[in-house]
């Protein structure tokens, strides 16, 4: 068997999110679909992704994997890029397909994910040909205010007041890079990264700044809810279009299996 890592990008807008659900149109089942027509639907793929992105929310940096075996690839490497792009939608797209050591796992090997969520908070609201990817903000927003806001939340803590809780799983996570920024269009970015979040929690942190952003919280609010241990009625939850998965980053080849075994191990 060959190990192959695919980078994918999509427009999440018209998808009910990254994993295969039954009736729905989900990124994983246009590529499980697209695959199995160019190696059949007996192959066991072993499809397996950096972050499961929510239904809405977009993806530059994807990357997930699938192992084929060893003849199949050998027959289909030259073309392989190519026949995908014919196959897939136009929403979403396999922008490299490269071969990795049994090692690499496209979840468990990642050292962090990068998000970013644009916000237009002009009174207009977003330009016409962003409005997928950009939330429009009737309020003007302080940037020093959410950037004080954002730097509360840097570092390892217990995120229960921004998450939605899953059974055995835990909700400590480390933030390592969190600010806001004005990119040249004049919209309000917020960039986070993180070794791995849970569901809904990039939202739920850009909702608690935005309300500090508009000023109608304090920018210490967003810190003072990491003390709770269940999600926070009072924060409300940014909506998914503005949100793009940007990149997933991963050490190098020697270190794969070590990463993965540390990511396994449960946090307390």
């Amino acid at each position: 068997m060959v190990r192959l890592r695919l980078d994918v990008s999509y427009d999440g807008t018209d998808f009910s999110g990254w994993a295969v659900q039954p009736s729905q149109r989900t990124v994983a089942g246009v590529l499980v679909t697209a695959l199995e027509t160019l190696v059949g639907v007996d192959s066991p793929l072993g499809l397996t992704v950096a972050g499961r992105t929510d239904a809405g929310v977009h993806a530059t940096g994807q990357v997930c994997h699938i192992e084929l075996p060893a003849a199949t690839f050998s027959e289909l490497e030259a073309s392989l890029l190519r026949r995908l792009a014919a196959l897939m939608p136009p929403d979403a797209r396999v922008r490299a397909v490269t071969p990795v050591p049994s090692t690499f796992d496209a979840r468990f090997s990642a050292t962090y994910r990068r998000y970013e969520y644009r916000v237009a908070d002009r009174v207009w609201g977003a330009e016409p040909l962003r409005r997928r990817d950009t939330l429009g903000w009737g309020r003007p927003l302080d940037l020093d205010r959410l950037r004080e806001a954002a730097a509360w939340l840097v570092g390892e803590h217990d995120f229960a007041a921004y998450c939605k809780r899953k059974e055995n799983a835990t909700t400590i996570r480390a933030i390592t890079h969190l600010d806001w920024h004005r990119a040249a269009d004049g919209v309000a970015v917020a960039t986070v990264q993180a070794d791995a979040f849970c569901q809904a929690m990039v939202r739920s942190l850009v909702g608690a700044m935005l309300s500090v952003g508009d000023g109608r919280r304090e920018p210490d609010w967003p810190g003072s809810l990491l003390t709770l241990r269940e999600r926070s009625s009072s924060v409300t939850v940014a909506p998914a279009h503005g949100l793009t998965l940007v990149d997933v980053g991963y050490p190098a080849e020697t270190d794969y299996a070590a990463r993965a075994d540390a990511t396994r191990r449960l946090r307390a």
